[in-house]
């Protein structure tokens, strides 16, 4: 059995992680309905992540995978930079992060919930695993019921 992972996370954040889930957008709630209860074929998703010294909008251990729904103070130059630095500290960590804006979630989320399932079968196809229990047998499916 491969051993995990342990990702730090810096104590001080749980708290402010906690309030964010509590005031959580309209457009975090309408994405983590798609997410929650291994709804994402089977994977566990976290809302409000503290990893290191950042936050992930939603987090999934097992596909190292964190996705960031981005709201209009993402067009801002500081705020871009910072989301910058943050991407690139989580790909140090092992985590690939998928960006969506609040317009893609709130008036396109068919193809925000294909992207996401496009990482899992990219992930399950280079990641073998005794479980492989997701994104390859649907799409199989789809297709001999098509």
């Amino acid at each position: 059995m491969a051993k995990r992972k342990i990702i730090r996370y810096n104590p001080k954040l749980k708290e402010f992680a906690r309030q964010l889930r509590n005031d959580s957008t309209r457009t975090e709630i309408f994405l983590w309905l798609k997410l929650k209860g291994k709804h994402m074929y089977g994977y566990d998703f976290h809302r409000q992540k503290p990893i290191d010294n950042y936050i992930l909008d939603f987090f999934c251990y097992e596909l190292m995978l964190g996705i960031e729904v981005d709201g209009y103070s993402h067009q801002f130059l500081e705020v871009y930079t910072k989301d910058g630095v943050k991407e690139k500290r989580m790909n140090e960590l092992g985590i690939s992060v998928l960006r969506f804006s609040d317009e893609q979630v709130l008036k396109d989320m068919e193809n925000v919930i294909r992207a996401i399932e496009f990482y899992i079968f990219e992930y399950e196809k280079h990641t073998p695993s005794p479980r492989n229990r997701g994104v390859r047998r649907a799409i199989n499916k789809f297709w001999f019921d098509f």
